[in-house]
């Protein structure tokens, strides 16, 4: 039997539609037939190896999949036939390792990342490492989970590793398919939220969804913006920006958390060591939550606690959606629908 599925023949190319063989699990795999996709810009930045460590071509990526496990490898134990569940960008680490069994899975050195070093959610069909699927609780629609996978569990372990606390301000830097996220979590935990882009539908969803401040930095110097405020306790930067990175940096009160989220391409920024230090300025890399997080931003969502801001499209429709994400055109996620 074959599937369609979106795949990278060459970096920086269109991606092809083609039809291929439906995979086969292994002994400890699922094959899950997909739902709902969501396309992350690791997507985008995967498929046009931009980052040092490349995928190995050809490959499907996609590493926000969510649908409902077919078949079942020899030696799968706790996972069913016709559950629904989400294949996460952690397709598996080894879970012997200090990280794995210290709860800090996703800084396992001998991980595989869905989408990059295994075939991702971008096909009607995927197989996964049945102890690395995460089950998605009734009530939740595929399309709405999908971008819980990836966007959702990113801003939520960000904002838990800020230690951001109830009073504090938060200035989320991005409000798209992660930041509209972010800044949910971010007032669930209690703080007083400040949203900054350079769009101004981004920044009127923003507003629609709780934020105490908005700041258009395509017309405001965000830095003076938010000391006016009192400067931010915490900053998260979700956009891929040296420039955002250092302006976030610079708006933080004495004793502020900045988090960095975004990877972007020049893989550089701009550290003033004295005010960092002075002002004692901690700087924390959050990479994606682990199952245990998005299991608990599931269930999050289950409770009516956040809302998921998305668009669909056809598969065929992916290099446009690429297009899309890279121009801001859309208002946060674009989830694909098979």
């Amino acid at each position: 039997m074959n599937m369609r599925a979106a795949v990278v023949t060459a970096f920086g190319e269109p991606l092809e539609i083609q039809e291929i063989p439906v995979p086969e699990p292994g002994p400890r795999q699922v094959l899950v037939r997909i739902e709902a996709s969501g396309l992350c810009h690791t997507d985008i930045h995967a498929a046009h190896g931009d980052w040092p460590v490349k995928p190995t071509l050809p490959f499907t990526p996609g590493h926000e999949g969510v649908g409902v496990i077919e078949k079942i490898g020899s030696a799968v134990t706790g996972r069913a036939v016709g559950e629904r569940v989400a294949v996460p960008w952690l397709g598996y680490a080894c879970g012997t390792c200090e990280y794995c069994v210290s709860g800090r899975e996703t800084l396992c050195e001998s991980q595989k990342n869905t989408g990059y070093a295994l075939n991702g959610g971008h096909a009607e069909y995927a197989v996964a490492h049945a102890d690395y699927v995460v089950p998605v609780p009734g009530g939740i629609s595929p399309a709405e989970a999908a971008p819980l996978t990836c966007a959702g569990v990113t801003t939520y372990k960000a904002v838990k590793v800020s230690g951001l606390r109830p009073a504090e301000r938060a200035a989320i830097f991005g409000i798209g398919g992660l930041g509209h996220l972010a800044q949910q979590y971010a007032q669930i935990f209690g703080a007083e939220t400040i949203a900054v882009d350079i769009t101004a539908d981004k920044l009127r969803l923003a507003e629609e969804l709780g934020a105490a401040h908005t700041v258009n930095a395509a017309v405001d110097d965000p830095v003076a913006e938010i000391k006016a405020l009192g400067g931010a306790d915490v900053a998260i930067v979700l956009a891929a920006s040296p420039r955002v990175l250092e302006q976030a940096h610079a708006c933080l009160r004495r004793g502020g958390r900045l988090v960095l989220v975004s990877l972007p391409k020049d893989n550089a920024m701009n550290l003033p060591i004295f005010e960092t230090v002075l002002g004692g300025i901690s700087v924390i890399g959050s990479i994606v939550g682990t199952r245990g997080d998005l299991a608990e931003v599931f269930r999050l969502h289950a409770a009516g606690r956040t809302r998921v801001i998305y668009e669909t499209r056809e598969l065929e429709e992916i290099n446009s959606s690429f297009t899309e994400i890279l121009g801001s055109a859309v208002p946060a996620r674009l989830v694909f629908e098979m």
